[in-house]
């Protein structure tokens, strides 16, 4: 399930020029932490960047630090994190620190830098000289491998993610920067394995030509050859005209090539050529033609398995795995669940217009469930959940039941009931308990208040004197849902 990327820098607007004591602080602290190797930042009120050292220059060019002035911070570090629901931004707000966070730190067209990030309300001291209009200090370095492996939440390439395992992804995105080796992801279905493969696009040589995407389980084998190769007029019947097949288009681009382990055995050997001499030839023609586009492909299906087994030829294999890439499944990195879900839900709720939030009893599900169909399957659970909550706040029964099934919460243990003898004693409300599953008489009575209330679940709990947990639990006891 991508967020949005960070920005280029522009010119910063007008402000009125700082004093020299200001000045001299700053160059102070800038001077201090540069000599350990680290940028420092001071943000206004609005995260909007004050002062920038000046080593920003050399890690992403002359005058960065100069354009910086004035600009949002998430124009140098993306949304992930500073965004108006970024959770580093939230933090300020509330009056913590962050510390070893990782970031991916990029300005204009320069190559992105992976960077450890800190950031904390700056506290002024007592002589006066720090500006007055900074509030936030964002201190951050290069990050190396020892720190990717650290615990601290990693934002950057359009993703958000906690766990030691994305930060090695992470890591392998980064050192392909300035490669254009081809590229072979693999992972299950729904882990975002064409959200990698744009991401590789996104930061690589090849960011300005065409990303050209292509799904080889979703066309049988005649048609996907013509899809890849292109086809001449009169090659087979409804070919009315010459067309150029995706590797064309994807010319000084990337050809993205998703579920490779699907590809017929007599194309194969086709696929084989193109990545060899980079040529081919279009379907019902004999004059070959050159393609110079990189391939990055995908599969969910174990392709040394495949050519064991005969299906996938070993010498294709190979020359797609010349850069390797696992995308884990998301039950194998449940410390990512609750920021992508954050983050996806602050999503699905700013399309609505509305600032939503999780319960504690809604994360412990969410945390729970065993995720089959991996991120893919978040982002809908929360996109259902986001329209169907009534309030800021995402309660469990707002999730689908197929979510709180799979995170061991039945009907009669749903998170967030209260089960005290007095709950749903209150008034005459009729007693619609499941003691006896399915009965008629109960079912009847909940099947009329639903319908009297237009199946609005929070107007029919009132009117019953009960929660709407509770109303959920015994609208799935008695088939209503």
């Amino acid at each position: 399930m991508p967020a949005d990327q960070s920005t280029p820098l522009a010119p910063a607007t007008d402000r009125s020029t700082p004093v020299s004591e200001q000045e001299r602080a700053f160059s102070a602290v800038n001077t201090a932490f540069g000599s350990l190797g680290r940028v420092c930042m001071a943000l206004d009120a609005d995260f909007r960047i004050l002062y920038a050292s000046d080593l920003l220059d050399t890690l992403l060019g002359p005058a960065t630090a100069t354009l910086a002035r004035g600009n949002p911070v998430e124009s140098l570090l993306g949304t992930e994190l500073f965004g108006t629901d970024g959770p580093l931004r939230r933090a300020l707000l509330a009056g913590e620190k962050r510390e070893g966070w990782r970031a991916v730190l990029q300005a204009g067209g320069e190559p992105a830098r992976l960077m450890s990030v800190s950031a904390a309300p700056l506290k002024h001291d007592r002589l006066g000289v720090c500006d007055v209009e900074a509030r936030y200090l964002v201190v951050m370095r290069p990050a190396d491998e020892a720190t990717v492996e650290a615990s601290g939440p990693i934002g950057g390439f359009g993703l958000i993610a906690r766990s030691k395992a994305m930060g090695r992804v992470f890591k392998l995105i980064d050192t392909l920067q300035q490669s254009e080796a081809t590229v072979l992801v693999t992972g299950d279905s729904g882990t975002g394995k064409e959200v990698m493969a744009r991401i590789i696009h996104a930061h690589s040589p090849r960011r300005s030509g065409p990303f050209v995407a292509v799904n080889a389980a979703a066309l049988p084998g005649e048609l996907l050859e013509s899809e890849l190769f292109g086809h001449v007029r009169g090659a087979f019947t409804g070919a009315v005209r010459d067309r150029a097949g995706r590797f064309e288009t994807a010319n000084d681009g990337t050809l993205f090539l998703d579920e490779v382990g699907d590809v017929p055995l007599h194309l194969q050997v086709k696929l084989l050529r193109v990545l060899q001499e980079h040529s081919f030839e279009r379907v019902g023609d004999s004059q070959p033609r050159r393609t110079n586009a990189r391939i990055i492909a995908a599969t969910n299906r174990n392709l040394r398995k495949l050519v064991a087994d005969g299906l996938f030829r070993e010498d294709l294999y190979y020359r797609l795995r010349v850069f390797p890439i696992d995308v884990p499944r998301l039950r194998d990195r449940r410390e990512d669940i609750e920021p992508i879900a954050r983050l996806l839900l602050g999503k699905a709720g700013a399309r609505a217009g509305r600032a939503l939030r999780f319960s504690p009893e809604t994360l412990r599900a969410l945390l729970s469930h065993p995720w089959p169909g991996n991120v893919r399957e978040l982002e809908n659970a929360l996109e259902f959940a986001a329209t169907v909550c009534q309030g800021q706040t995402v309660q469990p029964e707002d999730l689908p039941p197929e979510v709180l099934e799979g995170a061991g919460f039945g009907a009669d243990h749903a998170p967030g009931v209260d089960r005290s003898p007095d709950t749903e004693s209150r008034g005459a409300a009729p007693d619609l308990g499941p003691r006896r599953q399915g009965a008629p008489e109960q079912r009847g009575a909940l099947l009329s208040a639903l319908e009297a209330h237009r199946w609005n679940r929070l107007e029919t709990a009132r009117a019953l004197g009960m929660s709407r947990s509770t109303l959920w639990r015994r609208m799935r006891a008695h088939g209503l849902e």
